[in-house]
């Protein structure tokens, strides 16, 4: 910085304290013509330029009667590299706005909280990330004075927080866990193989060769869980989930034949075990086929009543990222509708990742929440990257479009939301059976299907190395429509999806902000490929949220966001008109 010599008739940007105290600093930032200049003013030269520093401590008889337009708040966790020892601070950034360049109207809520959001991302912004106060505070003006005109005041305030005795870490996903790591040998573990791999068989000697895992260690634990009643032993020596008490399995070379009557028009599709068992809860007269088969796939078909539809929910055998998994769930998915060829609507309903928003709190995703797919900006409701590169231009997407023919089943979930939105103090239809299904899985030993924590839900990103920040949840707004305490929100938005993307944080809050999507799954590109090829004009994807990635981090918010979903799922089903003809 060098000083003022004379005055300027050029906006700057000001930085002026307000206060300082032993573990806070506040500080002004915002756009100003500079008269009159005196010693305790400089101005940046060269690529400062249009900064200016104000020593001067602002005047209470300047204080700013109007409060903030908007708000956000993260938590910084920064590892000293001398001592290795971390430090935990609070930054606030308060938002004024100015009016819109081309009118006079003030700028719109959703207009104000894309730009803060986009400020923030940039500011945070993992390869630029300001180590020290001052760069943190000169990139907030350089960021103002540059790219971001629309912002007429910041102010900051910074406060020293108690050393935390860790420094957290975000959940990994389980493809993640795994990358370059021996997967340590438990029960939990083994029964999480088993239940991933249902309805298909799983041997000692299968798990055993692919986690490099001693045989007889294995087999140990499959006889503790035998004893819990979750695994039970199938011929060849392969085990499989053993259902609750009450579930009627039967066993099946194949399918029997149906009367008319009780064939399926609607089909239901899970790929996690969790969020086949949410989906059964919601499913009344139900009866389970299973038809195994020692080459190939074996299938589950649960079929019953929801409302006065008939359904069949299935689970696909294969989860994963690789295209052999997901061709083998398209295969599943052909094999359903072959099966039932009455069907005409289909769910795919499960977990996701929410797209968080740290600014907008009316589209802000939080874990436990339901996005139901729907269009947009155009009639895409499923949008899959197939691929991503940075170009001179910024993010380059090659981008799959999914949509259904008939949006019968979008159009009732508009309806829920608006209904639930309009109406706050009446108990919305998913919420009962939400408690209907809390109470039906009670007595389930695993998995819990009850709310976890609050304290569980919290917002991470990585600025690097093993350092993080933690966002706060964006509070509401003047207009905002305000969260029911216990009641998930229903939001209404594309889904995406891609490996190429998902991974990364920017690449997935980029991809998300320009196709609209609210939330990311684990890739059912090659189902809903199935469901159009099988000529089914009508489909819906129903992601609870239990992650803020794609939905295979949080294991302890799976179980819960499954129910939440097949909750929705119900109440979009009851919301149909009965089927006139069966």
């Amino acid at each position: 910085m060098t000083e003022l010599q004379s005055p300027t008739d050029q906006e700057q940007v000001v930085m002026t304290p307000i206060e300082k105290t032993n573990n806070s600093t506040r500080i002004m930032i915002e756009r100003k013509l500079i008269e009159k200049t005196n010693d305790k003013m400089f101005i940046g030269g060269g690529h400062n330029t249009g900064i200016v520093v104000n020593k001067e401590v602002f005047s209470e008889n300047n204080k700013y009667s109007t409060p903030a337009q908007l708000s956000l708040m993260f938590k910084v966790f920064l590892v000293n590299a001398q001592t290795k020892n971390h430090t935990q601070e609070s930054r606030t950034l308060r938002f004024w706005f100015r009016n819109s360049t081309n009118c006079q109207d003030q700028l719109s809520d959703e207009n104000q909280a894309g730009i803060a959001q986009e400020f923030f991302r940039e500011l945070v912004s993992p390869k630029e990330f300001p180590r020290t106060y001052v760069g943190f505070i000169t990139k907030i003006m350089k960021l103002m004075h540059t790219n971001y005109l629309e912002i007429n005041k910041i102010e900051v305030e910074l406060r020293i927080l108690e050393e935390p005795s860790d420094v957290p870490s975000r959940p990994l996903s389980a493809e993640e866990s795994t990358l370059g790591n021996q997967q340590i040998l438990t029960s939990e573990k083994v029964l999480e193989i088993v239940e991933s791999a249902y309805p298909n068989p799983v041997t000692i000697q299968d798990i055993a060769k692919e986690n490099n895992w001693d045989e007889d260690e294995v087999a140990d634990h499959f006889t503790e869980l035998q004893s819990r009643q979750l695994v039970k032993a199938m011929e060849h020596g392969a085990f499989t989930r053993q259902q609750s008490q009450d579930a009627q399995v039967t066993i099946v070379k194949q399918m029997p034949t149906m009367a008319s009557a009780k064939q399926p028009t609607i089909a239901i599709i899970t790929a996690q075990y969790c969020e086949k068992v949410a989906v059964d809860a919601m499913i009344e007269n139900k009866e389970t086929f299973v038809r195994y088969t020692t080459v190939g796939e074996s299938n589950v078909y649960t079929l019953g009543n929801i409302g006065a539809h008939r359904i069949v929910c299935t689970k696909l055998p294969t989860v994963g990222h690789t295209r052999e998994a997901m061709t083998a769930a398209g295969n599943t998915t052909t094999r359903l509708l072959g099966t039932f060829q009455k069907v005409d609507y289909v769910f795919l309903v499960g977990v996701g990742g929410g797209v968080p928003h740290y600014t907008d709190y009316n589209k802000h995703v939080r874990l436990g929440d339901v996005v139901v797919s729907c269009p947009t900006r155009n009639k895409s409701i499923y949008l899959y990257c197939e691929n991503a590169e940075v170009s001179d231009r910024g993010y380059q997407f090659e981008i799959k479009n999914y949509s259904p023919n008939n949006f019968c089943l979008q159009e009732i979930s508009t309806q829920l939301k608006v209904s639930s939105d309009q109406n706050p103090a009446q108990t919305p239809p998913w919420l009962t059976y939400l408690k209907e299904g809390l109470n039906i899985l009670s007595s389930q030993k695993e998995p819990d299907f009850n709310h976890p924590s609050v304290e569980t839900d919290k917002l991470y990103m990585s600025i690097g190395e093993r350092e993080l920040i933690e966002v706060a949840h964006p509070i509401p707004q003047d207009g905002s429509i305000k969260r029911q305490e216990g009641c998930p929100r229903i939001h209404l938005a594309p889904i995406a999806a891609g490996r190429h993307i998902v991974k990364d944080d920017r690449l997935r809050q980029q991809f998300a902000t320009q196709v609209g999507a609210l939330a990311f799954d684990s890739e059912f590109d090659a189902v809903i490929e199935s469901i159009l090829g099988n000529c089914k004009d009508s489909f819906v994807c129903i992601r609870g949220i239990s992650d803020y990635k794609d939905g295979t981090r949080r294991k302890e918010w799976q179980p819960y966001a499954s129910l939440v979903a097949a909750s929705v799922m119900k109440s979009i089903i009851c919301g149909m008109e009965a089927p006139t003809n069966v």
